[in-house]
């Protein structure tokens, strides 16, 4: 029997990232999952029964408050993790996790979510909301990083993107090919139901910079309509400050809530350049329009008004309060466009059995061609 391990950046919250590992799992339940580090009750529905490894870093106190901030000292964690031993290792990666330790025999298969996106596409986004000490440091460490993480692609036999608009990043930075397959959305259980559509508009996103929760926050203020956040991450405080009595932030909330919101809403906002993005996929899959940047995975995913026979949503642009704005504005005078089913059906390509068949079929040619 093959040695497989799997390898995950970390695991602090249960993101689209932690869904396509999710999906990982049950292809490879006798896995050996590694990652740089395990906050406790995160994700306990993937490491549940598994043998976890994790690096020092999990063992400093409180260190899923402010992990992000010690990016330059992740390609040696990373390089900690020793999977010498295993046959095939399986990397779910947007950061290092494609960095561990192989063997000289060894087949990794590297599913790629974004190249570090804090030193290539993104990074002046990043920059724009750092402390002026964390942009010079981040900026003193790019070379290195830039390198390393170069460096690493060469131990990767088989790269597979998570879109086009990724495949296209890998091949700009790694010079690399990939096969595409799309991330594993739970099409089953985000399903419509027979509720009547609410006055208010939908945003659900982590509170980092580049998902532009700021720019939907900002849109509301001049709208008279509801938007209600479903989120966490380290710029709520910031966006609940400086926002409008009609945006309200929910927080963290679970999938249950998260359905019910996507079934009632009148449409969901996405105003953020995501690598491929699931949580517009779970709207459509309940019926609900989707407003979205013009960029990223959204091209993908989102079949635009004004260029589809049976549309699902509505892709704007600048990527501004501005264009969002109107957007919604432009939305509303068109809602009886929009057929519930017609987004239910689209998003069933995206569903767990057309992940499952592409990636045992990119797995099973790997290990014939390592062969």
């Amino acid at each position: 029997m093959l040695r497989i391990a799997l390898v995950h950046d970390w695991l602090t919250g249960m993101r689209g990232g932690e869904k396509v590992l999710g999906s990982l799992c049950k292809l490879f339940p006798e896995a050996h999952l590694f990652t740089l580090l395990h906050h406790k009750g995160a994700c306990e529905s993937l490491v549940h029964g598994r043998n976890v490894t994790t690096t020092a870093l999990n063992r400093l106190p409180g260190i899923q408050h402010y992990y992000r901030s010690l990016l330059p000292i992740f390609p040696l964690a990373a390089l900690s993790l020793d999977c010498r031993r295993f046959d095939v290792v399986i990397s779910s990666s947007h950061c290092v996790a494609k960095g561990v330790r192989l063997g000289p025999d060894c087949v990794h298969i590297c599913y790629c979510h974004t190249p570090m996106r804090y030193i290539w596409h993104q990074s002046q986004q990043y920059e724009q909301r750092m402390t002026v000490t964390a942009r010079s440091v981040l900026r003193l460490a790019r070379p290195y990083l830039r390198a390393w993480d170069k460096k690493s692609a060469l131990g990767v036999h088989q790269f597979v993107a998570n879109s086009r608009f990724v495949a296209e990043r890998v091949r700009s930075v790694y010079g690399r090919e990939s096969e595409v397959i799309y991330p594993p959305v739970d099409v089953d259980y985000f399903a419509p139901a027979l509720v009547e559509r609410e006055d208010y508009y939908l945003l659900v996103s982590s509170l980092v910079p580049y998902k532009c929760v700021d720019h939907a926050v900002e849109a509301f203020r001049g709208l008279p309509h509801e938007l209600r956040v479903i989120g966490s991450g380290p710029m709520l405080k910031k966006l609940e400050a400086s926002a409008p009595p009609n945006v309200r932030f929910m927080g963290w909330q679970s999938d249950e809530v998260i359905r019910e919101n996507y079934q009632r809403c009148r449409a969901l906002v996405f105003p953020g350049e995501e690598d491929f993005g699931m949580v517009p996929v779970e709207a459509m899959a309940c019926g609900a329009p989707v407003i979205a940047y013009r960029g990223g995975g959204a091209l993908e995913t989102v079949r635009n008004l004004t260029e589809c026979e049976r549309p699902t949503g509505m892709l704007y642009t600048p990527q501004s309060p501005d264009g969002l704005a109107k957007a919604v504005r432009a939305f509303e005078q068109r809602r009886a466009m929009f057929d519930p089913q017609d987004a239910r059906v689209w998003s069933e390509h995206f569903g767990k059995e057309a992940f499952a068949r592409g990636f045992r079929a990119v797995y099973e040619a790997a290990l014939a061609r390592r062969r």
